[in-house]
């Protein structure tokens, strides 16, 4: 690494400000740790966790310290390995999640935990990898709770909602409950419900409509289970659509679900609204790769960006209408 001693990353330097709070700078290569190794990173995807944090909504938790460089889903190249990494070596081709507190995607080079990182098929290009860490660790861990796992024969759930099921979630959740031969309704804006169709939603309701906004499905299913990547819609309008013991998982839980979720314990209701905090394993990130390079999966990019116009891929996802991930692509360094 000594021709590479400084890099080009991307930072904010404090709460707030949105994409014109974000910075170009030059800063040292990290080193990576006994057990991490240090990419060469090829493709980043923005979460909206990653502008949430910027705004506060975590203070003063996160970020660790300013300046804070964001993102943490990454792809790209191993350049070197702590010396107690045996499991990967240089040139492997990677994806990653990062630690969460520290970051470190918007920038050519970032330090990652071997315990969330996964070798990559040779047929899987970094920026569609780059897109599946966050995203689709969530949409398989909200299936899970609404007691769906991939390969168990005899699924207690049948029928499965998905609301903004062509967002960065919702495209893996779609993907992930059909190939669990569940039947999907999803929810989604006129313009992408051919997309959805093509993920493997049986119905498509468009939230635009006065059907979509009753989520009623258009076949009369009740829903066993409904994975919720959406916001703005309430229990009032999902309990009426669901089955005798349906239960709304939660992937953005405000405190509001928080406390119902807690008083349907209480009170032992049949149907419940269960809040979802993402807990990822590395287990988890291969199963998802391996999908990947069986072709049983693939991740939608609404568009891609050059590390030097980070700000516009960052304020495209402050503004809520991405369909798919939103990749940031780094330039070739030698």
């Amino acid at each position: 690494m000594a021709a590479h001693k400084t890099m080009h990353a991307v930072q904010y330097g404090s709460y707030g400000g949105g994409a014109d709070a974000l910075k170009h700078v030059e800063v040292l290569v990290p080193s990576p740790k006994k057990d991490e190794v240090l990419l060469k990173i090829e493709a980043a995807a923005i979460n909206p966790f990653d502008w949430k944090v910027q705004k506060g909504a975590v203070r003063p938790f996160m970020p660790r310290k300013f300046p804070h460089t964001p993102v943490v889903d990454v792809a790209g190249e191993v350049v070197d390995v702590g010396p107690e990494v045996n499991s990967l070596k240089q040139g492997d081709k990677v994806v990653s999640l990062l630690n969460i507190m520290t970051g470190g995607g918007l920038a050519e080079y970032a330090v990652a935990s071997t315990n969330l990182t996964t070798i990559l098929p040779p047929t899987t290009p970094p920026d569609e990898a780059a897109g599946l860490p966050t995203a689709s660790l969530t949409a398989l861990q909200a299936l899970r709770y609404a007691g769906v796992e991939l390969g168990r024969p005899n699924q207690q759930p049948k029928n499965i909602l998905i609301t903004a099921a062509s967002g960065g979630i919702g495209q893996f959740a779609t993907q992930l409950a059909k190939l669990a031969n569940l039947h999907v309704t999803a929810t989604c804006g006129a313009r992408n419900i051919d997309l959805v169709r093509s993920l493997g939603a049986d119905e498509v309701l468009d939230y635009k409509t006065p059907e979509g906004a009753s989520l009623i499905s258009p076949s009369e299913k009740k829903y066993d289970a409904v994975i919720h990547c959406a916001t703005g819609i309430s229990w009032s309008a999902f309990e009426p659509n669901l089955a005798e013991k349906g239960k709304v998982v939660d992937i953005t839980p405000t405190m509001k679900v928080m406390m119902t979720s807690l008083l349907q314990k209480l009170t032992f209701s049949k149907k419940q609204i269960v809040p979802l905090m993402l807990s990822p394993q590395g287990k988890d990130l291969s199963f998802i790769v391996g999908l990947v390079g069986e072709g049983k999966l693939r991740t939608v990019i609404d568009s891609r960006y050059p590390l030097e116009k980070a700000e516009e891929a960052w304020a495209k996802s402050m503004s809520g209408h991405a369909t798919g991930k939103i990749i940031v692509e780094m330039r070739s360094s030698s």
